[in-house]
Formats: C-alpha cells, sequence, structure tokens
C-alpha cells in the first residue's frame, strides 16, 4: 500500500505546533511526511529537523500546491488562523488533523464544515479525551447503573492565570467537549461574567490573547440544560487552580458520582454513594481504567503524548473507513457554541436557547 503524504502547517510564535501535532506521523509506517510549513525562518528550520520533513515552506498554500498532501496538521493554538488553513487544505482535497479551539466563531465553523463536506473530506480535532477508552468504560458503568440516574454534570477549567473567559476558551473547550459526550446536545444555557468582581460590561471587553477575538472576565458561571435533562455547570475563576488543579468534569448521580480528568488516559474515579463528596469511606472510591474498575491500566503512556497517536490513527481509520473521526468537525462546533452561548447569555442577561441564533462573537455587540 502507499504511504500517507502528511504535510505539516506550524506557526512559530504565533500558536507553534500545538501539543505535539507535528511529531505524532513518524510513528506511522504507512505515513510520510513530506513537507513542513512555516512562516518564520528559525522555527522552520527547527521544525524540519524535528518533524523529520523532506522539505520545507515558508508558505503553506505553496507547499498544499506542491506537494498535494492527503493529510495535513494543523498545528497552531491561535484560533484566527485556523478558518484559513482549512479552507486552504479543503481546496486542495486534504483531509486534517487539528490543534483545538476550532474556530472563532459559528460562522467559520460552518464555513470549515461547508467546505469539507463539499469534499468528503475527515476532520479531526485535538480533544484528546474523546479518544480515551476510559471514555467509553465510563459510559457501560452509566448505563449499567452504577451510579443511578444522571443528576448534573459539572466541570471546571484549569484555572490558572488565563482563568474565567481565556480558560473557558482555551480550555474550557476539553470539558464541554466531555459534557456533550456524556450528556448529549445542551437544549439552553444560562451564563454570567464577572471581571475583579462587577459583572462584565462593555469596558472590559479586550482582544483575547492567541487570537481568540473580543473577551472579557476572570470568572464565568454557567449553566447548561440538555435535552435529555441533564443539567451541567462550568465554572472559572483566575488563579483558583494551579497544580494540581480540578480541571475535569464531575458526573453527579442519585447512586454516587464519577470523577474524570481532563486528558487521554487521564485519572477517573467511581464512588458507589449517594452522598458524593460528602462520604468520607476511602472504600468508596474506585479506580477506572481503561481495563475496567481496579484494574491495571494497560495504556502506559498518557496525556498528549499517548493520545495523539491515538487520534491520528482514527482519523486513517476514518478516511478508509468514510466515517467521522471520534472527535469531528461537528462535536468541535458543538464545543465552540457552548462557550459563545456563554457569551450570549451574558450579553443578553437572560437564558438563551441553543442551536445559537447569532454567528459573530456575542461580545462584539456588548
Amino acid at each position: 500500500m502507499p504511504k500517507y503524504k502528511v504535510a505539516i502547517i506550524g506557526s512559530t510564535g504565533r500558536g507553534d505546533y500545538g501539543h505535539g501535532l507535528d511529531i505524532v506521523w513518524q510513528k506511522f509506517d504507512d505515513c510520510e511526511v513530506v513537507a513542513v510549513a512555516d512562516q518564520d525562518a528559525a522555527g522552520l528550520q527547527t521544525a524540519l529537523t524535528r518533524t523529520g520533513a523532506a522539505t520545507a515552506y515558508a508558505d503553506y498554500r505553496q507547499m498544499l500546491d506542491k506537494e498535494r498532501p492527503q493529510i495535513v496538521a494543523i498545528c497552531p493554538r491561535w484560533a484566527d488562523q485556523h478558518r484559513e488553513m482549512v479552507l486552504a487544505c479543503a481546496e486542495y482535497g486534504c483531509h486534517m488533523y487539528m490543534e483545538k479551539p476550532f474556530c472563532r466563531t459559528l460562522g467559520e465553523a460552518d464555513e470549515m464544515i461547508q467546505a469539507c463536506e463539499m469534499r468528503h473530506l475527515k476532520l479531526a480535532v485535538a480533544h484528546i479525551s474523546r479518544y480515551s477508552p476510559q471514555l467509553e468504560v465510563i459510559r457501560k458503568l452509566i448505563q449499567a447503573g452504577e451510579i443511578g440516574d444522571v443528576l448534573e454534570i459539572r466541570a471546571r477549567g484549569k484555572e490558572d492565570g488565563r482563568g474565567g473567559g481565556e480558560d473557558l476558551w482555551v480550555l474550557g473547550t476539553h470539558v464541554l467537549d466531555l459534557m456533550r459526550a456524556f450528556g448529549g446536545e445542551p437544549a439552553s444555557c444560562y451564563a454570567t461574567l464577572y471581571a475583579k468582581g462587577q459583572r462584565v460590561a462593555r469596558e472590559h471587553v479586550q482582544p483575547g490573547n492567541e487570537g481568540l477575538g473580543p473577551l472579557a472576565g476572570d470568572r464565568v458561571d454557567a449553566m447548561y440544560h440538555f435535552q435529555n435533562g441533564i443539567t451541567g455547570y462550568f465554572s472559572s475563576q483566575k488563579g483558583a487552580g494551579g497544580n494540581p488543579n480540578r480541571f475535569g468534569i464531575r458526573i453527579l448521580g442519585s447512586k454516587g458520582m464519577i470523577e474524570h480528568t481532563s486528558g487521554y488516559a487521564n485519572p477517573a474515579f467511581l464512588m458507589n454513594d449517594a452522598r458524593w463528596g460528602l462520604s468520607r469511606d476511602a472504600a468508596a472510591w474506585k479506580t477506572i481504567t481503561s481495563a475496567g474498575i481496579d484494574l491495571p491500566e494497560p495504556i502506559t503512556v498518557s496525556g498528549y503524548e499517548g493520545g495523539n497517536p491515538v487520534a491520528a490513527r482514527d482519523l486513517i481509520e476514518s478516511i478508509e473507513q468514510d466515517r467521522q473521526p471520534k472527535c469531528s468537525m461537528h462535536h468541535a462546533r458543538g464545543a465552540i457554541e457552548m462557550v459563545l452561548a456563554v457569551f450570549e447569555s451574558h450579553r443578553s442577561n437572560a437564558p438563551v436557547l441553543l442551536p445559537l441564533g447569532c454567528l459573530e462573537n456575542p461580545l462584539g455587540d456588548l
């Protein structure tokens, strides 16, 4: 079988190469890294060595035109570049694995999705928790009634120096995607943003870091109602987490709870106790591994280092099987919609229904 031609797009100083999206392709015998593109000359030379690419380009559009790759890794974290990169890759018929967040607005998301669907292209997003085997184990535990009826899902960001609105954008999409994985489609959102204890007003809105667009708030509190009746909560406050942190979700049920740290094969726990955190019985806690309950974890590499190869392989299989990747562009759009629903609810000072009617960032109209 001929090898897949893989190209890499990076942007040194403006999102760089994400969390290892550029080096994962060397692990596969059926992939050949034909080229890497970066507008920064020094960064390009470093990437050429790191990725083992055959050729280097300063312009990714020229790379796409000359190399005609089948798969492109869109690595920069900065969201303001994603739309143009995806549309360019789609024009040349390339499948894609890209860094999160997906994009800045629902208008951009719809453009990107339409461009891919018109050409029957697959696009996977690096929300690596979606690829963790623990996800399916937890689903089966819930279906088996291990925690009873699911009552609510609680999620928090990393709550470091980016806490609040930036945390919601940059890291919150991971846990919002997890909330969707277990809660399904959200039906409404009610949220408020705060800046130094005051409700966010127009004067607080500034251009966000990493090309995120209008952004504000060092604290965010959001409540979602899902179509299946579950209620979800997301909160983040600047400087309230640090290390260790609470970055992940809790699924609270009538008979117990499940904790799931965000990431691939990261720690997860089951408590068979209706008192949830009020329990002082250490025996009530059980470890959830990819093999089951209180079983040795067969996965030796966790986090992005372990998750990226699984995600990239799933993309290749989705191409060969003509199915959507486990974390598809549609899932990524859903997480972005949950972010923008927070801004729209705050702007209108009222609950908002989903799907949203606005395609731009509501903070621009605050």
